[in-house]
């Protein structure tokens, strides 16, 4: 059971991160509001559904802050206490910082995971409605692409054809084993095109070792024939590229699903590892701004706490961000790439952590 102190700092420490946290989404809010007004000024749709996209949005972008949310909420949590002297009064009672800052670290975990599991998932899932949403107005929404254990499905309709695309391998600009299925609604004919691969590295595919039936016209053979789409092999992955929409389940199946295709499932493990860290991110975070509320004693206005917050959160987000580019590129291990700067964060917590009593 936890004792009154540990449930009072506690106490403290969730409520400042819950002000913190709505500060923060009222800012994504009306930051990404100016965005969507933005996006939807050659529209006539009201003031509805930018209001409604915003909404949608808003947790995605607030899930992206909470490294720094945590960071600036423990640091007001200790301005509460020191402008009180509550910390003078619990060390007279034996309740040193290391039992203050342990109390913080096991109250960060608990959020973390909720967070992870709670927040992501629901962030995800309005992320998702977003896109679906905003892909109506951005597109004549005539084509669909998506991937599953079977291969890469494609739907598009050219020149009053409605294509169907079926490739069983993709990987960057090249697909293999296709099958693309034409059907005209104003002859009811249907020709079949199969290939045995294709270069779609621009939106004229070439494809290799082809056979069409034509009902009508009979089969033909081709060394090489040319298809002209709506896509290439960019378009392709930008439409994969969204992680933040899909929920942890969706994003194993995913990568089980690249896989099968040998598509590279680069991104979608940068993507899991980095969820998997964030637990071990924001406890870093928040030992890392009650030590330097507790070595740098001149910190004492909620100005100043704004100000360093701000300095130390970006210069951790380019640490976290460079790293993971190594990853995504493979330049080094993606596991090392998302853990490596929270080795340096802990191990800079571990130093500044030894000798935190002596205050």
């Amino acid at each position: 059971m936890l004792k009154k102190y540990q449930l009072y700092l506690a106490t403290i420490f969730i409520k400042n991160l819950f002000l913190i946290s709505l500060i923060f989404l009222g800012l994504s809010f009306i930051l990404n509001f100016f965005e969507e007004l933005k996006f939807f000024e050659n529209y006539d749709v009201g003031i509805r559904y930018p209001v409604l996209l915003t909404f949608l949005n808003s947790p995605s972008i607030l899930f992206e802050l909470f490294p720094f949310i945590f960071l600036i909420a423990v640091k007001f949590f200790y301005i509460h206490l020191n402008e009180r002297n509550e910390i003078e009064i619990f060390k007279n009672h034996g309740i040193d910082n290391f039992k203050v800052l342990s109390l913080l670290s096991f109250s960060t975990l608990i959020c973390g995971a909720f967070i992870l599991l709670i927040f992501y998932t629901f962030s995800s899932n309005l992320k998702n409605h977003y896109l679906n949403l905003k892909n109506k107005f951005s597109s004549e929404n005539e084509y669909l692409a998506v991937v599953n254990e079977n291969g890469l499905w494609i739907k598009e309709e050219i020149d009053g054809f409605s294509n169907i695309i079926h490739a069983k391998k993709f990987n960057k600009n090249n697909i293999e084993e296709i099958t693309i299925t034409q059907t005209n609604a104003a002859s009811d004919n249907i020709n079949i095109i199969t290939a045995k691969n294709a270069d779609i590295s621009s939106k004229t595919w070439s494809l290799n070792k082809v056979k069409i039936v034509d009902k009508l016209m009979g089969n033909k053979t081709y060394e090489n024939f040319y298809y002209i789409s709506s896509f290439d092999g960019e378009i392709i992955s930008n439409l994969f590229s969204n992680l933040n929409s899909l929920n942890i389940y969706q994003l194993n199946l995913l990568l089980s699903n690249y896989s099968k295709i040998g598509y590279s499932t680069t991104d979608v493990n940068v993507h899991l590892n980095k969820l998997y860290s964030l637990p071990i991110f924001y406890l870093l975070m928040t030992i890392l701004g009650l030590l330097i509320m507790m070595k740098f004693t001149f910190i004492k206005t909620k100005f100043f706490t704004i100000i360093v917050g701000v300095s130390v959160s970006v210069f951790v987000y380019y640490i976290n961000h460079f790293s993971s580019l190594f990853g995504s590129n493979e330049t080094i291990p993606i596991v090392l790439s998302i853990w490596l700067p929270h080795v340096i964060l802990f191990l800079i917590c571990l130093l500044g952590g030894v000798k935190i009593n002596e205050n």
